[in-house]
């Protein structure tokens, strides 16, 4: 591994199963791969014979080639496939060399490898996404029913369910498993030649019957849909319906699911961090990171990183998203701007989603801080239902003029709103007989939280 490889500035990714399919010799190998695919999905249409796809299969082993040596003659061309065809070739023996990226363009075996190390990155990160989702499920059954203050713009505003909060968590984890489950089915080969036309393996003679040219008609498809079929099948791609040099849905497609997969699991993140400060303490990791110079603290530090991948991946989605814009048949600049944010992206969020899943299966709740916190305004996190209930007696005005006036005294008095309430009732003849112990208490204003959590769980 070279070092500028080695992820020192990026502990978000470092040592997550990502990083085992996303290093620069993982790009070789697929870029090998698809050499080898093609070699060979040649054979099977009849247009190379069988030792030269064996002896291409045998030689596209990354081990044997120089990374940082492709890398600086890439230089030269603009991409690493040109001197990476040149090594392949040089190690393989004289016969078979011609069929060594036999039709093939730069950007066919680039865009290829690509797709491969996107389904091989997407696996393990799928992966993770499934432990993240099983372990928020696991929190939303054992609180199903555990109340909590719910927040809006950053205030109190009414109660809710830890078990409803950690049902939302997974219903954004599983989309995003969704999106990148169809995603990944739909990864497909790149074969077009030069152009996208495919012209040039209608050139080449099939070797079971030597001097027939294989050049076919206007109405026939040639020997290149064929090999399309076959390149993909090779590969365990998806086969496209045209060849997608500058047609990059399945760059877009990609980066928009990474993007969304990011942004689902910074929700859990900043929910995780928000409940974590040391003043709320509703939830903590299960083991915190340290501090260089404070030995007390445990920091957040997985949600912190799941935090960080998220706001990093929108603008790489961005740049790809931008590529959309390629010219003519075969771009200059678009395509090569992919390489690099494509790669960080995959790593960015592979690294959340093996995060979420550590961060899930450690999580600690803590109830009795969530009861704690529900009283810290005296009973008015309960105030749209007395609100409610009022109205139906008093009417609305009244009702809200009640309850303002009330509100004002127990925070000048620094009471409980239930206790002013208790006097207000004895001037209000309307109101008289109702259970404010019931009304006032928060725990018993959740309205649908749990069923909506059961509901949310029945989505496999």
């Amino acid at each position: 591994m070279h070092e500028s490889d080695a992820g020192l500035l990026a502990p978000g990714w470092a040592g997550s199963p990502t990083e085992a399919t996303t290093h620069d010799s993982d790009f070789l190998q697929a870029m090998l791969d698809a050499e080898a695919a093609l070699t060979r999905a040649q054979y099977g249409c009849g247009l190379a014979p069988a030792e030269a796809a064996r002896a291409v299969t045998a030689a596209a082993d990354a081990s044997r080639f120089d990374v940082r040596s492709l890398a600086l003659r890439a230089r030269a061309d603009g991409n690493p496939v040109i001197p990476l065809v040149g090594d392949l070739a040089a190690a393989v023996e004289p016969g078979a060399r011609p069929y060594v990226h036999r039709g093939a363009t730069s950007q066919d075996i680039l865009d290829t490898a690509a797709m491969l190390v996107a389904a091989r990155t997407l696996a393990p990160l799928l992966d993770d996404l499934v432990r993240a989702a099983e372990a928020v499920a696991r929190l939303a059954v054992a609180h199903r029913n555990t109340p909590m203050a719910g927040r809006t713009l950053t205030q109190h505003a009414v109660p809710t369910t830890f078990g409803l909060k950690a049902a939302g968590w997974r219903a954004l984890i599983l989309d995003a498993r969704d999106r990148l489950s169809a995603v990944r089915e739909s990864l497909p080969a790149q074969l077009g030649g030069a152009a996208g036309t495919l012209a040039v393996f209608d050139a080449f003679t099939p070797v079971e019957s030597a001097g027939t040219s294989g050049t076919g008609t206007a109405d026939d498809t040639g020997s290149g849909l064929p090999l399309l079929q076959a390149f993909a099948n090779e590969l365990g791609l998806a086969e496209p319906l045209l060849p997608w040099h500058t047609l990059r849905t399945p760059i877009a497609d990609l980066a928009g699911a990474l993007a969304f997969t990011a942004g689902a699991l910074g929700k859990l993140a900043a929910d995780v961090l928000n409940l974590s400060r040391t003043e709320i303490g509703e939830v903590t990791e299960g083991q915190g990171g340290g501090s260089s110079t404070m030995p007390q603290k445990a920091n957040p530090v997985r949600a912190t990183l799941i935090s960080a991948a998220a706001r990093r991946a929108p603008g790489l989605a961005a740049t790809l998203y931008g590529c959309l814009v390629a010219e003519d048949e075969r771009p200059a600049g678009a395509w090569h701007a992919e390489w690099e944010p494509l790669r960080e992206l995959l790593r960015l969020v592979g690294g959340a989603a093996y995060e979420a899943a550590e961060l899930t299966d450690g999580l600690r709740v803590v109830p009795y801080a969530m009861r704690e916190n529900l009283q810290l305004t005296d009973g008015l996190i309960v105030a749209e239902r007395l609100a409610a209930v009022f109205a139906e007696r008093i009417g609305r005005k009244r009702a809200k003029e009640v309850l303002v006036n009330a509100a004002a005294r127990a925070r000048a008095e620094t009471t409980d709103l239930a206790d002013v309430l208790t006097d207000v009732l004895d001037e209000e003849p309307e109101l008289a007989g109702l259970d404010l112990s019931e009304l006032a208490d928060p725990a018993r204003y959740t309205g649908c939280a749990g069923p909506l959590t059961d509901r949310a769980l029945g989505r496999g």
